[in-house]
């Protein structure tokens, strides 16, 4: 896919505000489906369906998009899915160390894993990783974080 394809490009920017739980879940989906090619539905909108470019893979297991935040399954798919060679992108470009004990949750652990799974995918494309760009508009981080932002699916 060419970058001007995708609703928003990734930048250090969005990656920290995911991170920072700034952004909702559903938003960070979306980054990760156009990146497999996932193409929204134009008869029922909220619905992604695998497109021509979306890896064999993923059809076979998710024929449509999945909530990589919501559902445990779908975020150890993506987790395995990141080759081993950017498994620590985190750390090294995003000089991320991690959430204190009081800040674990699996909503962020899942973040993690989708902020991941974009700096590899950006990694493997070529793209630079420009330190800010286009942003959505950003949310307070949420003040229940086992529930997530107004509208994101419950954690499963």
């Amino acid at each position: 896919m060419e970058f001007n394809q995708y609703s928003w490009p990734i930048t250090k920017a969005i990656l920290i505000s995911i991170l920072d739980d700034q952004l909702s879940d559903t938003f960070v989906c979306q980054l990760v489906w156009e990146r497999l090619g996932y193409k929204s539905s134009k008869r029922s909108p909220g619905i992604w369906l695998a497109g021509p470019s979306t890896p064999t893979e993923w059809i076979e297991e998710f024929p449509s998009s999945p909530n990589f935040i919501a559902s445990r399954n779908a975020s150890v798919f993506l987790t395995r899915s990141i080759p081993k060679e950017y498994k620590q992108a985190l750390k090294k470009k995003l000089n991320f160390k991690g959430y204190s004990i009081g800040k674990l949750y699996p909503r962020r652990t899942r973040r993690a894993v989708a902020v991941n799974w974009l700096l590899a995918f950006s990694l493997m494309s070529g793209d630079e990783l420009p330190e800010v760009g286009s942003m959505p508009p950003l949310r307070p981080s949420p003040s229940n974080p086992l529930q997530g932002h107004p509208g994101d699916p419950l954690i499963q």
